[in-house]
């Protein structure tokens, strides 16, 4: 396999018409990713708004000898700005954006850039929702790309697998429409095998008939993490499909601009979604409330504000994270996980989360990513204020991880990993074949950086 040659000279690049090089006033703005603390230096950026833009940009750079590496929102940028964008074009795509809802059909039709919070207010004029993730400013097709886990997702599956069609351009400028019947091959591949294929400029995906949910969350001072943690491990042990639910240890700066329930405190959060009737709903959280969270947000509401549960940061921030996909839970690994996170832990990061999977999630699909074989998914973030806290912030979260090692089951969810990583794990061996097929066909040159690329075939004796 030959892969394309560096440039042979700037001079092509900037021949193109919509890309920045370095020293173009507004360089520096748009190849700065949503995750703050990813610093990103490719050899040039491109902002295109529609897909024939797109696509033009993208067969012209190719045709320059330079390999491209596709970006929505930048959530995920660290793994790509670890292995570094100095031989690549990035291809920002915020700003192709636009949803159309096809009501009678329940199908969102979404362009390549467009964030969750677009699509949930689209479908909510309909009395629909979507399988958004946890926070309603992530792209739609790098969540999906990834295999999307929502707080739906115990009850109706992966997002990814309630996808219809994706358009994508490949490294010719080609655009291609992949379906179950048109590219089944590059359908399935996308579901979850991320961005080593092309740039994903546009999907079809499927609405749920939810025009509200009961949704919110409890929360307790550190004090009580003991008790909380081991109560919610055992509820979700025989806990109904119908809720999605997760745990957050969560360490707050005593910052003004925060609310007076979480300034300089350290508390545990459960939060979530129960798709049921308000008497079922009242039935599964006794347990729970029968502990006395000193806040109880639990209630009915539309199925927009679900986006704002988990309360993830509205803004751009500087994080890094880390993750582990986890089994069943016992004594010894809560109490793992408490001496490392918990109240007396001392220096630990903003947010220790453990989310609960099963039920759909763990239905194998014909996709990539066919499902999640945990139990739970610990998810931990710390956030980075300055450029000289990446290492401590990366050696905390590190070691939350390293903590409960001992009980990883299953493949991680990549969406999580926020950091390069060997991707060998991610998959069986017989999806990361048949991936590479697929990339053979629609990449053989290797053009697409992936922020999670597909592993490189062993090399031959």
């Amino acid at each position: 396999m030959t892969l394309l040659p560096p440039p042979v000279d700037a001079a092509l690049l900037r021949a193109i018409d919509g890309l920045l090089l370095p020293d173009d006033p507004g360089y520096d703005e748009a190849c700065t990713p949503w995750n703050l603390a990813a610093v990103q230096h490719p050899l040039a950026v491109a902002e295109p708004t529609t897909i024939a833009e797109a696509a033009r940009i993208v067969a012209a750079v190719t045709a320059a000898g330079n390999r491209i590496a596709p970006q929505a929102s930048g959530h995920g940028a660290m793994p790509l700005a670890e292995r570094g964008l100095e031989d690549a074009v990035l291809l920002r795509l915020h700003r192709l954006t636009g949803v159309q809802i096809d009501a009678e059909h329940r199908i969102a039709r979404v362009l390549g850039g467009t964030q969750w919070r677009d699509v949930i207010d689209a479908a909510a004029v309909h009395g629909l929702a979507a399988r958004h993730g946890s926070s309603p400013d992530v792209s739609v097709s790098g969540y999906l790309l990834g295999g999307g886990l929502s707080f739906y997702a115990r009850e109706h599956g992966l997002a990814a697998h309630h996808v219809k069609a994706l358009e994508m351009i490949t490294a010719t400028g080609e655009i291609v429409r992949a379906t179950v019947e048109d590219h089944p091959d590059l359908f399935w591949a996308l579901r979850g095998g991320g961005g080593s294929f092309g740039a994903v400029v546009a999907m079809e995906i499927e609405l749920l008939p939810i025009a509200d949910v009961h949704a919110g969350f409890l929360l307790w001072d550190v004090s009580a993490a003991s008790a909380v943690l081991q109560a919610w491990r055992d509820w979700t042990r025989d806990l109904d499909r119908c809720a999605t639910t997760s745990l957050r240890l969560m360490r707050f700066p005593a910052l003004p601009d925060l609310p007076p329930f979480l300034r300089g405190r350290t508390v545990v959060v459960i939060d979530g979604a129960i798709l049921a009737d308000d008497r079922r709903v009242a039935d599964l959280l006794s347990r729970l409330r029968a502990l006395e969270p000193e806040m109880d947000t639990f209630g009915r509401m539309p199925a927009a504000g679900l986006a704002h549960v988990h309360m993830d940061p509205p803004v751009p921030s500087p994080a890094v994270g880390d993750h582990v996909m986890l089994g069943d839970l016992d004594d010894a690994a809560l109490a793992a996980l408490l001496s490392v996170a918990g109240q007396n832990a001392g220096d630990a990061p903003l947010s220790v989360e453990l989310r609960h999977l099963g039920g759909a999630v763990a239905e194998s699909q014909d996709a990539a990513v066919p499902s999640l074989d945990g139990e739970y998914a610990l998810f931990v973030v710390d956030l980075v204020p300055a450029p000289e806290l990446m290492a401590p912030a990366s050696v905390r979260v590190g070691a939350i991880a390293e903590a409960v090692r001992g009980w990883e089951r299953g493949a991680p969810y990549l969406n999580f990993l926020d950091h390069a990583v060997d991707t060998s794990a991610a998959y069986s061996g017989g999806t990361v074949e048949r991936l590479r097929r697929v990339r053979a066909i629609y990449d053989p040159a290797r053009i697409w950086v992936a922020a999670h690329p597909l592993p490189e075939a062993a090399a031959a004796a």
